[in-house]
């Protein structure tokens, strides 16, 4: 059986003294959020913790109970163990997605290598945390995903970012471009946003994996230029180009000529 490696203090409601900000649907209804792991202390952990943020949480522990439940229960965001008993994370996901389920991935493991990481990102999951973590880290990389999906409501001012003729719209997590609407992960839309939010302006790799998965992997830039290939087969396939590389340097957006 495999350790629990989990700070718990964080579970804690008086373990932050930075008071909470609700998040929930559009509807105004909980946040679903479904936790699968097979170490039922750690999930029992998490539950707690989530369901402080009064969110709706389920949990399974393996990977076919997940998919069920992903039909059944339709969550906002997944915790997912990579370790399962039956089949592993990654096939989880990928049915998953083949279900048309969307939602927002958090990997979670006791795996800590830089492929493996990256594994889980370039799979399709949005995020990822190793094995020990805080709850307190884990809750807040959810609400960061929770924030730029459709899950939730964009709280900013000026939802409307316009870049020539591509236009992102914050509150409905909607892009379209000469007037197209174009359908883009939660992770796609965080980069594009990223971009339009500095037009003209060259975005380095580390800068990028700062502000979309607020952390990096040790210098690597692999995953970073494969989300910028799949922006630019969604934005830019038989039209202009509005996402450029500057060698050397990192990425930016701009007008097409």
């Amino acid at each position: 059986m495999r350790k629990v490696t989990i700070n718990a203090r964080a579970a804690s409601p008086t373990s932050s003294s930075q008071p909470r900000t609700l998040l929930r649907r559009a509807d105004g209804s909980s946040i679903r959020v479904l936790v699968v792991d097979d170490e039922a202390t750690l999930t029992d952990l998490l539950a707690m913790a989530l369901h402080y943020e009064d969110w709706d949480v389920k949990t399974a522990s393996n990977g076919q109970q997940a998919l069920q439940f992903s039909r059944e229960f339709k969550p906002d965001v997944v915790v997912l163990d990579i370790m399962l008993p039956d089949i592993d994370g990654l096939q989880v996901l990928n049915r998953m997605r083949a279900d048309g389920n969307e939602a927002p991935v958090l990997f979670l493991t006791a795996k800590d290598s830089l492929d493996d990481r990256i594994a889980g990102l370039t799979a399709g999951g949005d995020d990822y945390v190793t094995k020990p973590f805080s709850l307190e880290e884990l809750v807040a990389r959810l609400r960061g995903l929770l924030r730029r999906s459709r899950a939730a409501v964009a709280d900013h001012d000026d939802p409307v970012l316009i870049v020539g003729d591509l236009v992102l719209d914050e509150d409905s997590y909607e892009v379209h471009r000469d007037g197209d609407l174009i359908q883009l992960t939660a992770t796609e839309f965080e980069l594009l946003r990223f971009l339009m939010r500095n037009p003209r302006r060259v975005l380095s790799k580390a800068q990028i994996l700062d502000r979309v998965w607020s952390y990096d992997f040790g210098g690597s830039s692999s995953v970073v230029e494969l989300y910028i290939s799949y922006l630019r087969k969604k934005i830019d396939a038989g039209r202009a180009p509005m996402i450029h590389t500057v060698r050397g340097a990192g990425y930016m957006v701009k007008a097409a000529q």
